[in-house]
């Protein structure tokens, strides 16, 4: 602080010690005194000093005054039986006076840990308001996800089975290609299928867009026969119905000549005959 001796010679002091300054002053002068130890000694030595006037020239008052003085005061009177010369003893009920502002120190301590609780309770609140936002957030990507994935699997199907219905278009202007309409029999009779044999180089295809057939376990799948002057002859396996194959149409062994087409349900990797009560579907060629 600039001018500090020049300020503790300014009478501030003085009237603070004496109580004649206003609130606002007296906050200052205690703000003061709590940054300067110059300022605080000074106060102390004008509290001495005043106190050392007073009692020096205190005056012996009156029983009857001494008496309501002290009642009006607060202080309690204490008489002992002694001779003529004693005088009564006088006890101050304890008090405490801070002249350092720490009064004011609590008092701002308390609001700032009000301030503070506030705080907390506020950023609590926001951060839970955050955390549901953020979870709802996340549900609706997730959601949007998975119906991505559904219409892709949608377009997939839509392209897959394009694929399959332009083959057969092509196949069926085609004279080189038989189409060969398996239906169902008893083992699964609303099921159905198609297989298409060339005539000229003899392969065999198998349509998985006219597929209609039981879904298989992980333990079976099905396996495609030709009938041959009466005896089956196995073409291959394929897989799960439920399954969107690679392509729309799949190649099998080629044969010779053949009088039917049959599909039964074997063990996983296929059987050397058909299992007859599974005889899924048959066709004649």
């Amino acid at each position: 602080m600039e001018n500090l001796k020049a300020y503790i010679e300014s009478g501030v002091l003085e009237l603070y010690v004496l109580g004649d300054l206003s609130p606002e002053e007296t906050l200052r002068v205690e703000e003061i005194a709590s940054q300067y130890p110059e300022v605080r000694d000074e106060i102390a030595a004008i509290e001495q000093a005043m106190e050392q006037y007073a009692m020096q020239n205190a005056v012996q008052p009156s029983a009857d005054i001494e008496t309501r003085l002290f009642e009006k005061l607060g202080l309690n009177k204490v008489e002992e039986h002694v001779d003529v010369q004693s005088k009564p003893i006088y006890t101050e009920e304890a008090g405490i006076v801070r002249l350092d502002g720490s009064d004011g120190k609590l008092r701002t301590l308390r609001y700032a840990l009000v301030a503070c609780v506030a705080l907390l309770v506020v950023s609590t609140a926001a951060l839970f308001i955050t955390y549901n936002k953020l979870n709802a957030a996340h549900d609706q990507i997730a959601s949007l996800n998975l119906d991505k994935q559904k219409f892709a699997g949608i377009v997939s199907k839509l392209e897959f089975e394009n694929q399959g219905l332009g083959n057969m278009a092509a196949m069926a202007d085609s004279k080189e290609w038989a189409t060969i309409r398996l239906a169902g029999q008893a083992f699964s009779p609303a099921s159905k299928m198609k297989v298409y044999w060339n005539k000229k180089d003899k392969s065999v295809l198998i349509n998985y867009v006219a597929m209609d057939l039981p879904k298989t376990d992980a333990e079976h799948e099905y396996q495609l026969w030709a009938l041959v002057n009466g005896k089956p002859v196995s073409l291959g396996v394929f897989g799960k119905t439920d399954s969107t194959h690679n392509e729309a149409l799949v190649k099998m062994q080629a044969i010779q000549e053949a009088q039917a087409f049959a599909v039964t349900l074997e063990p996983m990797g296929g059987s050397i005959n058909p299992t007859m009560d599974k005889l899924t579907v048959m066709g004649g060629v």
